[in-house]
């Protein structure tokens, strides 16, 4: 190595050492500012939490009052502070592009595939793109309409019904480039979305993967998909900035992420498990690898239209949390790195989804009869810090959109709906789910 090189890989590691400090920084600085804030209002809620131990037992009245006020105060500061302090570095968008492997697995798709395979026809992507898409046993006539579509780069797989993980599986083995990106069949990309994932991926050194900004696509259907389309647009892609800024992304989507091939096929590809995407996701992390986001990756997948279909579906996020934890959340904090302060983080969702439905609904109905005793001012104290997480994340995403040349839809009412309505739908159908998982019942997709 000539001194010249030398120089150069050692302005680089110091270029690398002072981002993490940097990084170490900005995080303990989120962090002091949110605890300070659950100080403030553990102190000014005391009177509350006396007042609703005559009611109910202290260690209750303590529990209930931490989990319906003061810890999700804390998590909103912690999550506003993030974004107002998110950096990440610029995306190196005229570099070279490797050859890059396309994984959809598919049952009874025949509907959605098309849109989704003229979406990948249309990518400013400057190498080659191999599509594979194994068909899981569908029973109409999405196999059909593969094979009379395949030919040069795209390769059709079929295998007997054994869910998504072993469709996905069975595909990875066909893949043959060193990155790969997963998509729902349902899933239509932006032109530019894999450039843009594919050079976070490679930009960034540890990355085992990069999960995509996933937005709804058929957000006129219903009052329910104009509140998910708020739902994935605000409150998923804040929880993601904030964990990829960190490098901790919990969740590589199989809606749209890029993964190292190699890294995937090391973990051994996709568990048996009813989150897949969650389980594989944190094997990746228990490893010591980071996972990343890129907000200007942009896809659209198809959201539940009914309320039956929503509710298989976030129960099912649910028991992934619940199987991720169980399987890789020990391994994971022995790393003590930015992703074990999110699993942790994930711990205090069962209780508070729990504590939610136990006594703040309730609440809210005591409160409109004019009984202040779970329901009032500090509970209350939490709606402006989401208000200002949604300020925030508006000025963000525009830039975003703006950048891909998007426009953001008008859909006051599904945002009025998901500011006010969504969490008491969400919380209790969280608990079904963990409870389900929990005493191991039946899964279903």
């Amino acid at each position: 190595m000539d001194a010249q090189t030398k120089t150069a890989a050692g302005e680089g590691a110091a270029a690398r050492s002072a981002r993490r400090e940097g990084t170490l920084a900005r995080f303990a600085a989120v962090n002091l500012g949110a605890l300070a804030f659950a100080a403030v209002t553990l102190l000014v809620a005391r009177p509350w939490i006396d007042d609703l131990s005559r009611l109910l037992s202290p260690p209750v009245a303590i529990a209930a009052v931490a989990f319906i006020a003061i810890i999700p105060g804390y998590l909103n500061m912690l999550l506003l502070l993030s974004l107002l302090s998110y950096r990440q570095r610029p995306l190196e968008l005229d570099r070279s592009f490797p050859p890059v492997s396309v994984l959809i697995a598919a049952h009874n798709e025949e509907q959605n595939l098309p849109d989704t395979l003229r979406g990948l026809a249309r990518q400013d992507y400057p190498a080659e793109v191999e599509i594979i898409v194994v068909d899981d046993g569908s029973t109409d006539g999405t196999l059909a309409y593969l094979n009379s579509r395949s030919g040069p780069g795209l390769q059709v797989i079929s295998i007997p019904h054994q869910g998504k993980a072993a469709a996905l599986n069975a595909g990875l083995d066909a893949v043959s480039h060193r990155v790969l990106v997963t998509i729902d069949a349902d899933t239509f990309l932006h032109p530019q979305a894999l450039r843009r994932i594919v050079a976070r991926l490679l930009q960034t050194p540890g990355l085992a993967a990069v999960a995509g900004s996933v937005m709804a696509k058929n957000s006129r259907d219903s009052l329910l998909t104009r509140m998910q389309e708020w739902d994935y647009f605000l409150g998923i892609g804040a929880v993601k900035r904030q964990q990829g800024m960190f490098r901790g992304t919990l969740v590589a989507q199989g809606a749209f992420s890029a993964f190292h091939t190699g890294m995937v096929r090391a973990a051994r590809g996709w568990p048996n498990r009813i989150g897949e995407d969650i389980v594989l996701t944190w094997a990746l992390l228990a490893e010591g690898l980071s996972v990343g986001h890129e907000p200007t990756a942009i896809a659209f997948t198809r959201v539940p239209e009914g309320y039956r279909r929503f509710f298989r579906q976030r129960q099912r996020w649910a028991r992934g949390m619940i199987e991720a934890l169980r399987n890789h959340a020990a391994a994971i904090w022995r790393r003590r790195g930015f992703a074990g302060f999110f699993v942790a983080v994930d711990l205090l969702f069962p209780p508070m989804d729990l504590a939610f439905t136990l006594f703040f609904l309730p609440g809210v109905i005591l409160a409109l009869l004019g009984y202040f005793y779970l329901a009032g001012f500090f509970t209350l104290l939490v709606m402006p810090l989401a208000a200002l997480i949604i300020a925030v994340m508006l000025t963000y995403q525009k830039q975003v959109f703006d950048l891909v040349n998007l426009k953001i839809r008008r859909n006051l009412r599904g945002l009025a709906v998901y500011f006010l309505v969504y969490q008491f739908l969400v919380s209790p159908i969280c608990v079904v789910g963990y409870v389900r998982e929990l005493l191991g019942t039946e899964r279903r997709w």
